[in-house]
């Protein structure tokens, strides 16, 4: 069973719908219209930006910015989109960097809870070369209690790549997991739970801490 349930994300989603009609902050407000999609909603607009990055930039202008809202059906007026981005664009070159973007859309931690992620990151860095791959999966993770794996249609490879996937950043899949990619999964279940104490139990399950 994967550490994240559709209960959480659920809850998350709810959570955050109601919480729109009572923030005026328009990062909070963004970060909200994407955690009321899941817990994989602030990878999904990455993903839009990736697209729309033709020269790989990994910036946007203000164009591409407000395009990629849109593609993206975020409810935003112009005003409130300019608001975000003079937020982001630091320098004032007209240009925001877009991972930078998506870390601070990340919802806050607290301390406690970004340790006990940690915690699980590296019971699963076997190797502890700071990535996640399928040759450490194989000590930690088993795969022939998969449904899939059991009725004959993956091998446990398959699995295993399944499983990186889940925490993979979607417009990247590389069947590699960094540090960065694992925080920004668990930022988004993370932002479902609001006690500390509740997630970190969670955690303590899911990955047998």
């Amino acid at each position: 069973q994967m550490p994240g349930t559709a209960r959480h994300d659920r809850e998350m989603a709810i959570q955050a719908k109601r919480n729109l009609s009572k923030t005026t902050n328009p990062v909070e407000r963004l970060r909200l219209q994407c955690l009321a999609r899941g817990s994989a909603g602030i990878k999904g607009l990455g993903r839009v930006f990736r697209i729309m990055d033709d020269d790989n930039s990994r910036t946007l202008d203000f164009k591409e910015f407000v395009k990629g809202l849109n593609d993206y059906a975020m409810m935003i007026d112009k005003e409130e989109a300019q608001e975000i981005f003079r937020i982001f664009d630091k320098d004032g070159s007209g240009t925001i960097d877009f991972d930078e973007f998506l870390v601070t859309l990340r919802p806050p931690m607290s301390n406690a809870r970004k340790e006990i992620i940690m915690q699980a990151f590296r019971k699963l860095d076997k190797t502890g070369d700071g990535v996640i791959t399928i040759e450490d999966l194989r000590g930690v993770y088993n795969a022939k209690h998969h449904p899939k794996y059991q009725n004959g249609d993956w091998t446990e490879d398959q699995v295993f790549r399944a499983f990186l996937d889940n925490f993979d950043s979607p417009y990247d899949k590389d069947g590699k997991v960094t540090t960065e990619e694992f925080m920004n999964y668990y930022a988004g279940v993370s932002a479902s739970i609001d006690t500390d104490v509740y997630f970190i139990i969670m955690m303590k399950n899911a990955w047998k801490l």
